[in-house]
């Protein structure tokens, strides 16, 4: 888990500059994603011990950082949509906030899927 959640911070390093870059530097909020995948892959390198209690703590921390992620990226999405009524105003910023959530969606689910096995492997060992 560790090593994905690097990769999937580096996703979004790449989202966030690929973003900034695209507007022309004009909003540096485009540079949310950028901030959210510095922060996960930190975590994730973080998680890369032998120590079990730390591992636990920092893989912990990145979901969390993906939930976070996905639940404020879909917002302000939708935001986005309801204001413009359907199109909206900046199509780039907009394709950033979708691409964020999406990333940080499917990196949040395939977490749950490997605590769900982590502690389904811990109850066929007892």
């Amino acid at each position: 888990m560790a090593k994905l959640g690097i990769g999937f911070g580096v996703v979004l390093i790449l989202l966030g500059i690929w973003g900034f870059v695209a507007v022309n530097n004009t909003y540096p909020t485009v540079l949310v994603p950028f901030w959210f995948g510095l922060a996960l892959a930190i975590s994730g390198a973080l998680a890369r011990t032998a120590d079990a209690r730390r591992r636990k703590l920092w893989i912990h921390t990145a979901a969390g950082l993906g939930l976070l992620g996905f639940l404020s990226a879909a917002t302000r999405a939708i935001i986005m949509l309801v204001k413009a009524h359907g199109a909206p105003d900046y199509p780039i910023v907009f394709t950033n906030q979708v691409a964020m959530a999406v990333i940080c969606l499917v990196y949040v689910l395939l977490c749950v899927r490997s605590f769900i096995a982590v502690r389904r492997s811990r109850k066929i060992a007892a």
